[in-house]
């Protein structure tokens, strides 16, 4: 007979440790062994973990930091060596990990009552004291497999893995998309367009019918005693389920389509199932196929009874009454089941589990953003002397004077290439507002002090764009004066890019403009000390690292031309400094701006028609469908096809949209800046960076459909020539808040005016969501305002002021909380 061992009696991790080292491990790789994967730095990071971890955990722990005691002496070649042995440490101590004891018995608690974990309210049992057998599944980790739970076979698992789901604390984290309220269903002739609204009814009809792509629609009629009204799902399997005679529940917001109220994919429920909350919130979660919502909230509810009882509390205690913060258990049980004696009370209860939820992403991401640009700060860098006497010369070259916005953000610019610290500033500003002058002002500074300047563009069109414009620039100044330019993408020919790359090794090469191909490898920098990457929320963060490292800790500079009101900057931005252009230079003409209904379309087309016949440009937006690349491509192509064909047949048409190889996407806007395209029929990509003085009209059709801050980025399309420019928004049954959205974006052409308009209407989720790739994701953000933001960096700024390394023992789990967050992330400083 086989002999089954058990390791009770070696030292073992606890696997969440082991998840979190070998996460830091990859990100180590990732950022090119540079010691920067925790801001603590690798042998401090273990040591310090081998000081908060269980004793029988501290020994492996010390044995894993002994491999990067000297790391930071190595070679990168020996680092990556330490890093591959650290890994086979953890592989046989993920092996050596004592597996649970099917045969072990639950011992029965013996802590005094009043020291116990309490459930949460909303999951104690409600049933008279009884003596009954513990069925509950032997749950002793929140890293235990939801294999455990009832219900969950391999096949469940299997559908729960593709959702992100493997564990008991994925299960908890696996947030309800929205909850329905099933006590507060309206009459069908009480709906109104733009709300979210419950309805509850008969099925009428069904009807499957197949679109222009293929795709499978279904139609079902659904009457109460008031009306029917008409719902619409892209899902065969509804048609199956929803059959004439049967009562079912509708939820979801109420839209327009030919004249009459509809639901376009709503949720739904039949009425004779056993609902987990019938008459109160009912969580709505995101599925895969096969896997539905009578399914999966049962299994939610028993992941909620076992693993709530083993999720610890890492705010203390003063702080979360404070803040008037709600418990992290109670927060997790409330927010997958609200509770209440009345809907109101349940509404307020999830709320307040929210509230709590996005404080805690906040508070993680500030105490991550500072703690970064501590660490980055406190690398050595360049004090550069600064030659004012040059920058002068060149600001008074130019044909015009800057703004003193622009002459405010140049000097917080020099102060910072002075100073010893390595520099990470944003400079931020409303499109045309001069932020290339600045950048290249500061330019000529760090070139005068010895050093090579890079900068970085998303594409190739915008690196050549900028390209000409530096060169345009630097044309006023005596030759002497003049940098030297280099220029190197992805297309630059054999000889020429041999050239350059010469030319930046010996230094003959002052400024280096291109794309991504300025971090490629054979690119070797003389003496990078400055480097500007423009719309930096377009780059992966370890392109941006990777251009960083080409240089001993150059000073960085990001422009972004996506205004954002200055204290949600500042917050958003923690790991940044905020300059702000918030002026445009003057005689620059403002972009008419109209609003236009769905009956004008013709009329917008006319118009169009008319500026080309001026020997002018256009741009038409598509409207977007929905959250998807891949749809919003397939109505672009339609759209597309339709105005060709049917609109204007006699003008040169072109396409954009998202699904388009980058080669694609370039040779597109080419053909449109060189004027070989009258019309540039596109969708969403287009909002930043294309230049094309001669285009004057940007129509977006289906206006509403897009925020405010976007649509502005689109009228930035045009207005970049001398002639009067137009921006014509098309837009049909506008909501309250769509129609305040484009009323504020046809009376105002300040960006950060609109920005803050936007802000009101919509918070700060959107913001977050846009912020560079690479963060930690932020799954409430939208469930929280500009305060809560505000509150959370005041407090994150408070406790490192406190214990900078959140090494005190009042700040373990919170410590542990920060890592965790961040594991995963790849953000670099910037």
């Amino acid at each position: 007979m086989a002999e089954h061992r058990r390791t009770t009696g070696a030292p073992t991790i606890d696997p969440r440790d082991l998840d979190l080292f070998e996460r830091i491990l990859r990100h180590e790789e990732r950022t090119g062994f540079q010691d920067t994967s925790t801001s603590l730095g690798l042998a401090r990071f273990f040591n310090e973990r081998a000081q908060t971890v269980a004793e029988q955990q501290r020994r492996p722990v010390e044995r894993l930091a002994a491999l990067f005691a000297d790391y930071r002496d190595l070679s990168e070649l020996q680092r990556r060596a330490r890093v591959d042995a650290c890994r086979r440490a953890l592989a046989e101590l993920r092996a050596g990990c004592a597996a649970p004891d099917p045969t072990a018995v639950q011992q029965p608690s013996t802590a005094p009552a009043a020291n116990r974990q309490e459930m949460p309210p909303g999951l104690q049992s409600t049933q008279p004291a009884r003596k009954v057998v513990d069925r509950r599944p032997r749950v002793g980790a929140l890293s235990d497999s939801v294999r455990l739970l009832p219900g969950v076979g391999e096949g469940r698992a299997r559908q729960l893995e593709l959702l992100g789901v493997r564990t008991i604390r994925d299960l908890l984290h696996l947030y309800p998309r929205r909850h329905i309220d099933y006590s507060n269903v309206e009459k069908i002739r009480d709906l109104w367009f733009g709300r979210v609204s419950t309805i509850q009814g008969t099925v009428e009809t069904v009807e499957e019918s197949r679109t222009r792509t293929g795709k499978t629609l279904v139609t079902v009629a659904v009457r109460d005693e008031t009306g029917v009204i008409h719902a619409t799902w892209f899902n065969p399997y509804v048609a199956k389920q929803l059959q004439p005679g049967t009562r079912v529940s509708l939820s979801g917001r109420v839209e327009h389509m030919r004249g009459s109220l509809v639901l376009n994919s709503p949720e739904w429920e039949l009425l004779e199932s056993d609902l987990l909350s019938t008459g109160r919130l009912t969580p709505v979660y995101p599925l895969t196929k096969n896997l539905y919502q009578k399914t999966l909230r049962p299994i939610v509810r028993a992941g909620l009874d076992v693993g709530l009882p083993l999720v610890e509390e890492f705010l203390p205690a003063d702080m979360r009454e404070e803040e008037g913060l709600l418990g992290l258990r109670d927060a997790l049980a409330w927010v997958h089941f609200p509770e209440g004696a009345t809907a109101a009370e349940a509404q307020r209860n999830l709320r307040r589990a929210q509230q709590r939820l996005a404080f805690d992403e906040f508070l993680t991401l500030q105490l991550g953003l500072l703690r970064r640009k501590r660490a980055w700060q406190a690398q050595p860098g360049h004090a550069m002397p600064v030659d004012h006497e040059a920058v002068g010369r060149f600001v008074r070259a130019l044909p015009f004077t800057l703004t003193r916005a622009q002459r405010r953000a140049l000097r917080e610019i020099l102060e910072g290439l002075a100073d010893p610290r390595p520099m990470t500033r944003m400079l931020q500003g409303d499109v045309g507002s001069g932020k290339t002058v600045v950048a290249a002002a500061a330019m000529i500074a760090a070139i005068r002090a010895g050093y090579q300047t890079a900068l970085m563009a998303p594409t190739e069109i915008l690196a050549e764009q900028h390209a000409h414009g530096f060169e345009r620039l630097f044309a006023a100044l005596p030759p002497h004066d003049r940098p030297r330019l280099g220029f190197l993408t992805g297309s630059t020919s054999g000889r020429e890019r041999q050239t350059v790359l010469a030319g930046v090794q010996d230094g003959s090469i002052d400024l280096l403009i291109g794309t991504h191909a300025l971090i490629q490898l054979g690119v070797e920098y003389a003496n990078l000390g400055f480097v500007v990457i423009d719309e930096q929320h377009r780059f992966g963060v370890e392109q941006r690292a990777a251009l960083r490292n080409k240089g001993l800790h150059p000073d960085v500079l990001v422009m972004t031309a996506t205004p954002i009101p200055r204290t949600l900057a500042l917050t958003l931005h923690g790991d940044l400094d905020v300059s702000t252009l918030d002026e445009l230079p003057p005689g620059r003409q403002p972009i008419v701006t109209r609003w236009m209904t769905g009956r004008q379309r013709r009329e917008a087309y006319q118009f169009i028609r008319d500026e080309i016949a001026r020997g002018r440009q256009a741009f038409v937006i598509v409207p977007l469908v929905e959250e998807s690349e891949a749809v919003d491509a397939k109505a672009a192509v339609a759209e597309y096809e339709r105005l060709k064909r049917d609109v204007f047949p006699d003008l040169p048409v072109g396409l954009l949209h998202g699904r388009l190889k980058p080669a694609e996407k370039e040779a597109v806007m080419t053909a449109f800046r060189d004027g070989d395209v009258s019309v540039l029929v596109a969708t969403s990509v287009v909002e930043v960076g294309i230049d094309v003085p001669n285009a004057t009209v940007m129509m977006v059709d289906g206006a509403d459909r897009f925020g405010l801050a976007q649509l502005h980025q689109f009228r930035g399309r045009v207005g970049r020539g001398a002639e009067q420019s137009y921006c014509l928004l098309v837009a049909d049954d506008v909501s309250q808040e769509g129609r305040r959205r484009l009323e504020s974006l046809v009376d105002s052409q300040d960006g950060f005016y609109l920005a803050q308009v936007d802000l009101e209407l919509r918070g700060p989720g959107d913001y977050l969501g846009t912020r560079q790739s690479g963060l930690p994701e932020m799954q409430f953000s939208a469930f929280a305002d500009v305060r809560d933001l505000e509150r959370a960096r005041s407090l994150a700024e408070r406790i490192l002021s406190e214990d900078p390394d959140l090494a005190g023992a009042q700040y373990a789990r919170l410590r542990a909380r920060v890592e965790a967050f961040w594991a995963d992330s790849v953000a670099d400083v910037s």
